[in-house]
């Protein structure tokens, strides 16, 4: 057996047993992409990150990501983890740490008052026609329907008010008949939040995402343009909850957050 640092960090929020919580585990070399996956269902959370640090290079790491039945081309939450993990034990000094990934080169910057800050691909959406059946299983009928052309896979479902996708109880097994999608429930948020959403992912092993970074990559560009304003304050509705600020740019989504780390320690592996 060969032990491995482990982390589990709850990401976009400053409190812990709140945001999205995701495991985090440093390696010297990726192992076999089937224990990587078993890893992923062990810990039974969104997203498992494994990350390895380049020869030679500073602060820099390949980047991949697993949820407990798939791997991902891309994760917000477990990005921020991941920095954050890079931060506060292996590159304690470092002002930003940059990911290559599945998706491309993403660099996270640390920002005044705590807050991280990932570099991610913008994923504008186009409008779409309502697949049929989709708002039964959703539970409400969205009063429109996008998605982004750029190979993103979750579909945008915009919704009157908060209260519309807070009241939202999908029939999860009927979204499987709609793979590969994911679903980003949105709509427009109360007081100092401009937009709020939930996200659905039973076809990649998640009910309910707590808190969703590459959601964003689709919906921040959308209320941008339909705000009017490049700066945004965001929040998932989900029961644990978490903040997000934006900033879209032509080509870039910025999104920041918090993140806080609940357990430390070390994973067994075989071998």
């Amino acid at each position: 057996m060969r032990d491995i640092p482990f982390y589990q960090v709850d990401a976009f929020t400053d409190r812990p047993f709140r945001g999205n919580p995701a495991a985090v585990c440093v390696l010297p070399a990726f192992p076999d992409d089937s224990l990587m996956q078993q890893i992923a269902a062990e810990n039974n959370l969104a997203e498992t990150a494994f990350i390895v640090r380049r020869d030679g290079a500073e602060a820099r790491y390949d980047l991949r990501w697993f949820t407990p039945t798939v791997e991902v081309e891309i994760c917000g939450h477990a990005t921020l983890a991941s920095a954050h993990i890079v931060f506060t034990h292996l590159e304690p000094e470092a002002p930003q740490v940059t990911f290559e990934t599945r998706s491309g080169t993403m660099p996270v910057t640390r920002r005044a008052g705590g807050k991280l800050c990932l570099n991610f691909p913008n994923f504008e959406p186009a409008p779409l026609p309502c697949p049929a059946g989709l708002g039964r299983a959703m539970g409400r009928e969205p009063q429109a329907v996008l998605k982004s052309e750029k190979g993103d896979r979750d579909l945008l479902l915009v919704y009157q008010s908060a209260a519309d996708v807070a009241a939202l109880r999908p029939d999860l097994h009927a979204l499987t008949d709609f793979a590969p999608f994911g679903f980003i429930a949105t709509a427009p948020g109360e007081g100092e939040t401009d937009f709020v959403s939930r996200c659905f992912f039973p076809n990649h092993g998640i009910p309910e995402d707590p808190v969703t970074g590459s959601a964003h990559c689709v919906s921040a560009p959308y209320w941008a343009r339909v705000l009017g304003k490049p700066n945004l304050r965001a929040r998932q509705v989900s029961q644990r909850g978490g903040d997000l600020w934006l900033e879209v740019t032509e080509d870039r989504v910025l999104i920041a957050g918090y993140a806080i780390e609940v357990i430390s320690g070390t994973m067994r592996l075989p071998g």
